[in-house]
């Protein structure tokens, strides 16, 4: 695998100020350039970017796909950390009160490709997964 550069993504949020406050706060972001209307921050040393957009009328929910017995929200986004930056991150969410669509756990134990993953909601209702591999070579293993 090549070095791994930063990523850049930007997602919407329909209250600037909440969302600004989790991703601050709960998560531990550091805060970059800030806008009326977006504000940049450092996730995990990439460029994540919340932009306003207007709540959505109607039905929000999630699309789900099954996998290893869970129903995994689409779209979603997240970071593959290191295993105990992982473990620390689930303790910090849980310290919050984050509530969980999917609590941490270990997926495929024993086969190829085990990781750890927890899935959750951010106050706008973008889906975000963080997963951890102790073994990185795992990572795209079929």
């Amino acid at each position: 695998m090549s070095k791994l550069t930063p990523f850049h993504v930007a997602v919407p949020v329909y209250d600037l100020e909440a969302a600004r406050k989790f991703y601050r706060e709960v998560l531990g972001c550091a805060e970059g350039r800030t806008d009326e209307l977006w504000t940049d921050f450092d996730l995990y040393g990439h460029q994540f970017v919340i932009h306003y957009k207007p709540k959505p009328e109607g039905d929000s929910k999630h699309h789900t796909n099954p996998v290893d017995g869970h129903d995994v929200p689409v779209p979603h986004f997240g970071v593959v950390l290191e295993w105990d930056e992982w473990e620390k991150l689930a303790e910090r969410l849980k310290t919050f009160g984050v509530k969980f669509i999917i609590e941490p756990y270990i997926r495929f134990k024993g086969l190829p490709g085990e990781q750890a993953t927890m899935f959750f909601t951010d106050p706008c209702g973008n889906a975000l997964e963080f997963k951890a591999f102790k073994d990185m070579g795992q990572l795209f293993a079929k």
